[in-house]
């Protein structure tokens, strides 16, 4: 077993949003936010874009309007939201049986019997991004640490600290 953290925590990205994006490509570079309207109803995530404004999941959508003038509304595809988290975790499978999924977006992986076989968990974390960004085409945040609380913040930080998805 590898001494340090082998706890990964993964969580994709701005998720609704990254998806919506990514099923519509004139959405890419624009500010969204799905569900809401900008006269009622609540954000259930906003790109990258948008949360430069302000703009955040469980805002109300009148509010999110107000912050960001160009915000553009966008229904749900919820059945690709689960197709495509469902492909993410396959990958996510591919390094490690020990997954423990807890939203549709988060996983917690346990890395320690898979150090042998692809390197640091820094190394696996590295790779998980790269191969869900082109794979997929979806932005992943992965944070490393002893334990699932601090893993789990350590990807809150990662992704805090971008202020879009890669490239």
């Amino acid at each position: 077993m590898e001494p340090g953290p082998n706890i990964l925590h993964a969580d994709l990205d701005a998720f609704y949003a990254s998806v919506e994006q990514l099923l519509d490509p004139s959405l890419r570079g624009r500010a969204i936010a799905v569900g809401g309207g900008a006269v009622g109803g609540i954000v259930l995530a906003a790109s990258y874009e948008a949360r430069s404004y302000g703009v955040r999941g469980g805002m109300s959508g009148w509010r999110a309007k107000q912050l960001c003038p160009n915000l553009l509304f966008v229904g749900g595809h919820f059945s690709e939201y689960q197709r495509l988290a469902d492909r993410v975790m396959e990958v996510i499978g591919d390094f490690t049986p020990l997954v423990q999924r807890i939203s549709i977006d988060e996983a917690f992986l346990d890395v320690s019997g898979s150090t042998h076989l692809f390197g640091s968990p820094h190394t696996i974390g590295c790779e998980l991004r790269r191969r869900v960004r082109d794979e997929i085409g979806l932005p992943l945040s992965i944070g490393a640490a002893l334990t699932k609380h601090l893993a789990k913040i350590a990807s809150q930080v990662r992704r805090l600290s971008r202020l879009r998805p890669d490239p």
